[in-house]
């Protein structure tokens, strides 16, 4: 696979997004949106950003009362270093049976072996059909997981995420979950630096707590109850210091049992886990935008020893804080390979 560290001195990292009729023009914008950002040192783009058809260039159908025309074929996927399937509310027997149409499953043949894969909703089905998912987790929209699994038993399917990172293939929830990939791919490309850039410029938050759980159980939550809120934000301006589970109980005049409870309805994750997942990012963002050392950035970070933040940042990233800081401090794209879950 061409890394966006090998392609970045001569061309930008290719992204071909696939329009399928049916498609959602929201999800369809997302990779264009997210990917059309980011720029290197000197202004030029990291990322070029085409969409493609299954067929010759011409209109393909939304789910709205629009369609839009697509000014490449399929042979776009030839050249693509990523390929991005949005939803679609049309997908036929890649839905129904979980079979590709003879048109579908030639377009997709022109895919290079080792293009990195993504998909944003019930694309996933896409990837599945043509059987890059068999053995390896996904994730889709919760409502439509059950079904998922039922068409593709050998997917290992996680209805509770955001999005799964399995290296070369990323899956993503619904809808908006798929902004949020599409900030983690950049990230994993580029860093925390150049993702909350790219977030900041979007107006959404560079990294979502939770997964989809707060979704399902709770999507509009009680405007009358206590929230967790107030406690977050106290939390996240001492991340450098120990932080107890009571402390941040008392912030929200909750017992601890009651303030657990209500984290989890409204972040989908414990305390505990939340916790980490802030040190983690804060540690990135210092050893990408710092010379502190090791020690120092986990000192900064709440994670106290080096130990412990090398412990965290290996189980989540899957490399050493050093491995990290080389990697970006040295401009290039990560070599590990991950299995995020958010």
């Amino acid at each position: 696979m061409n890394t966006v560290g090998q392609t970045r001195a001569s061309a930008p990292h290719r992204v071909v997004v696939l329009a399928l009729d049916g498609l959602l023009p929201f999800e369809l914008g997302i990779p264009h949106r997210i990917f059309g950002r980011p720029r290197d040192a000197a202004g030029r783009p990291l990322y070029e950003v085409v969409t493609c058809s299954v067929r010759p260039p011409g209109p393909v159908e939304t789910d709205a009362d629009f369609s839009i025309h697509v000014a490449h074929g399929p042979e776009a996927l030839a050249t693509a270093d990523t390929v991005v399937v949005p939803a679609s509310y049309e997908l036929g027997p890649v839905y129904e049976d979980g079979v590709l149409t003879p048109e579908l499953a030639a377009a997709l043949a022109l895919v290079r072996p080792g293009t990195r894969l993504a998909s944003i909703c019930t694309g996933v089905y896409v990837l599945a059909a043509a059987g890059h998912l068999d053995g390896r987790p996904a994730t889709t929209h919760w409502a439509d997981a059950d079904r998922f699994q039922r068409l593709f038993p050998k997917v290992r399917v996680d209805p509770g995420v955001l999005f799964v990172d399995d290296g070369d293939v990323f899956t993503s929830a619904g809808v908006a979950a798929g902004i949020d990939l599409c900030l983690h791919i950049v990230r994993r490309d580029h860093g925390a630096v150049v993702a909350n850039d790219v977030a900041r410029r979007t107006v959404v938050p560079p990294h979502r707590d939770g997964g989809q759980a707060q979704y399902i159980a709770r999507p509009v939550p009680d405007p009358q109850s206590a929230t967790t809120t107030s406690a977050r934000a106290w939390a996240l301006g001492r991340l450098g210091e120990p932080i107890q589970l009571r402390d941040m109980a008392a912030r929200e005049s909750m017992s601890v049992r009651t303030f657990t409870r209500r984290f989890r309805e409204e972040t989908g994750v414990s305390p505990g886990q939340w916790l980490t997942q802030q040190r983690v990012e804060r540690a990135r963002h210092l050893l990408e935008s710092t010379d502190l050392s090791v020690d120092q950035v986990a000192h900064e970070a709440g994670f106290g020893t080096a130990q412990s933040m090398r412990q965290h940042l290996q189980a989540a990233l899957g490399v050493t804080p050093t491995a990290y800081r080389r990697t970006f401090r040295a401009g290039g794209g990560p070599s590990m390979t991950t299995a995020v879950r958010t």
